[in-house]
């Protein structure tokens, strides 16, 4: 039998408000456990809460920026359960009327086609705190800090079929929040956590399979095995007549695998219902119409525009556009040489290189988009070659000159372009090779292209690299036909 996979996500994305979202208390990550968590937080009585308005502003925004509905009255509610690191008993959260509701995202998949996600809707609630089990021998220690933390949560429509969609859309979600600003994607402390809703059914049938949630998967890398893993195990336990319990279970990514933890709630085992304590949220008209003017250009609109202005290919105008601090950093550089292609390159090629083997985000370059800039110019005017260029590249990385032209100058790189003297190191060449010389004139063409490198590389060596690389084809092509 063929099977289908239906996936659905949620995403928890932490807001980058500098308060909680509903007292006082900071955010900041990495603070001393439970120094960050005030009465509010820890669910004393008598305390009220006070609504952050950023952290709705930020949730209006992205809103916005998925074309979707938005509510312009929604409604807080207590979502009911007993859990050792929610203190108040309840976690404050929305409902039936969450601020976000119906919208879309367009992914585009390996083979380059665009395919639209639907966004069921994005509600505003406070996280929970953490329990804490590694410090304690037989104990389980428990952390606050978090407790009251904003976080948006996005849930899919069942749209996805694929661990590779999937994927796909949760980095589109990532690159989303980061350029909005409205939160930092930093997936290793938790501020972009993914639950992946799993169900298989034969091809062809409409109805859903019996699905399972697999809790918190916080990799772009875990995600696509975890889902993997356990769409394999539900088809396994079908093909060999069992049926999928609708559950709770963990990845784990040390076995690859995922495990049962609990028995999947309904909306019901919650009872949820507004909270008393808070109002309904009422945005204005003019309210929205000050979001949506401070709205950034979206990657979207950003990768049309590589295309269109800079004349690059999808691929490279996808790959650019991909995080906003990429595409600035590739704009700058641009803006300096004036070569989108030869920045794209540089950027996509040597930095990219670069960055990875030193595990470096974009924003720690030791090399600066000016710097990478005027290297690009001393290509484009003949002063270095390409090759060059690789080698002032790397000295620039290493800190070993302020600018191209001081690397260029003080190592004595500059290309050779005098027609003269390249004339005189091919004509030593070829007489050192003069054996050669007479089997390149005596062969057909097949063979003369092939010896042809030879000789270039022959000339580049004897040049150190210096001498201009088309001046020697074409010189060299003379002195070998005549």
């Amino acid at each position: 039998m063929q099977w289908e996979t239906v996936i659905g996500l949620e995403i928890h994305a932490q807001l980058a408000t500098r308060s909680k979202i509903f007292s006082g208390s900071a955010t900041t990550f990495g603070a001393e456990p439970n120094t960050q968590a005030s009465l509010i937080d820890l669910g004393m009585p008598g305390t009220l809460p006070v609504l952050n308005q950023e952290a709705v502003r930020m949730a209006v925004k992205f809103g916005l920026a998925i074309d979707a509905e938005l509510g312009r009255s929604n409604v807080f509610a207590r979502k009911n359960y007993f859990y050792p690191d929610l203190p108040k008993g309840y976690q404050t959260s929305q409902m039936d009327k969450p601020i976000v509701g119906k919208g879309h995202l367009d992914i585009t998949l390996e083979d380059g086609t665009v395919k639209r996600i639907g966004i069921t809707r994005a509600h505003l609630e406070e996280d929970a705190g953490k329990s804490l089990h590694e410090d304690f021998h037989g104990m389980t220690g428990i952390d606050l800090n978090r407790a009251g933390t904003p976080l948006l949560e996005i849930v899919s429509e069942p749209d996805i079929r694929s661990a590779k969609e999937a994927v796909a859309y949760v980095k589109a979600i990532h690159a989303l929040v980061r350029y909005l600003g409205i939160c930092d994607g930093n997936m290793a402390e938790g501020s972009l956590r993914c639950d992946c809703n799993v169900s298989v059914r034969p091809k062809g049938q409409e109805a859903f399979g019996t699905r399972a949630e697999i809790k918190n998967v916080n990799s772009f890398r875990f995600i696509e095995r975890a889902i993997n893993h356990e769409v394999q195990r539900q088809i396994e336990l079908i093909e060999d007549g069992g049926k999928v319990v609708q559950e709770t279970r963990l990845y784990d990514p040390n076995k690859d695998e995922t495990r049962s933890m609990r028995s999947k709630e309904e909306a019901n085992d919650y009872r949820y219902f507004p909270c008393p304590d808070l109002l309904p949220v009422v945005i204005e008209p003019d309210f929205l119409d000050e979001v949506r003017a401070g709205l950034p250009e979206l990657p979207g609109e950003k990768r049309a525009r590589f295309e269109s202005q800079f004349g690059l290919s999808a691929y490279d105008a996808s790959v650019l556009s991909a995080s906003r601090e990429l595409a600035d950093y590739f704009e700058q550089v641009q803006t300096v040489c004036g070569d989108a292609k030869l920045a794209a390159n540089w950027v996509m090629g040597e930095l990219s290189s670069l960055l990875n083997k030193d595990n470096l985000e974009i924003e720690q370059s030791p090399v600066s988009a000016a710097q990478l800039g005027g290297m690009i110019l001393r290509i484009k005017d003949n002063t270095i070659s390409g090759k060059i260029a690789k080698m002032v590249f790397e000295a620039l990385a290493a800190g070993e000159g302020a600018s191209a032209d001081v690397i260029i100058e003080t190592k004595g790189l500059k290309q050779v372009t005098d027609s003269g003297a390249i004339e005189a190191v091919l004509d030593e060449v070829l007489t050192a090779n003069a054996a050669q010389v007479e089997q390149y004139r005596a062969s057909d063409e097949a063979k003369r292209a092939k010896m042809f490198g030879f000789f270039v590389g022959q000339a580049m060596k004897a040049s150190k690299g210096k001498a201009n690389p088309g001046q020697v084809n074409e010189l060299l092509k003379k002195k070998l036909e005549g």
